[in-house]
């Protein structure tokens, strides 16, 4: 597998690696679509994507829409030293969410309070595991579009 992307926004956020495995799951996004890769033979879905099924060592792929909705499963606010660009945004949340129509798949991402906001822009005092969320998605740079969660109830 060889790195697609990696680097920073023009703002010093870190843009995400683009594999060859991975790289369906970022063109959906990039198209509004929240994806899951399965296994083509025993449909079982898996992420992060990968060549070969670890249930049926198939190497034929699908892409699964998902609707998007999940519970935040767990979460983390990172504290300093950080990369300069997080460090302006403290405190911000990285929570873990496992989707609703794929249970044992666990996305990880930043619970926001719209789409384009900053990673603070959720107060850390709303953070509850179990929480229900919806996926939004957020063009980080040109091309690199990322999946970040809302609250189903603000």
């Amino acid at each position: 597998m060889s790195s697609m992307m990696q680097g920073t926004t023009d703002n010093g956020l870190l843009l995400p690696v683009q594999d060859e495995d991975g790289r369906p799951f970022w063109e959906f996004a990039a198209r509004g679509e929240l994806r899951v890769q399965a296994c083509a033979d025993c449909h079982r879905l898996r992420f992060p994507p990968r060549p070969c099924c670890p249930r049926c060592q198939s190497f034929a792929t699908e892409w699964h829409r998902v609707s998007g909705r999940g519970r935040v499963w767990s979460y983390v606010l990172p504290h300093p030293p950080l990369l300069p660009a997080y460090a302006e945004q403290a405190p911000y949340n990285v929570i873990v969410v496992e989707l609703a129509d794929a249970p044992g798949i666990r996305l990880v991402g930043n619970l926001v309070a719209a789409p384009d906001a900053a990673l603070d822009s959720v107060d850390p005092s709303r953070l509850r595991v179990g929480a229900p969320v919806r996926v939004v998605f957020t063009e980080l740079a040109p091309g690199v579009t990322v999946p970040r969660w809302l609250l189903e109830r603000p």
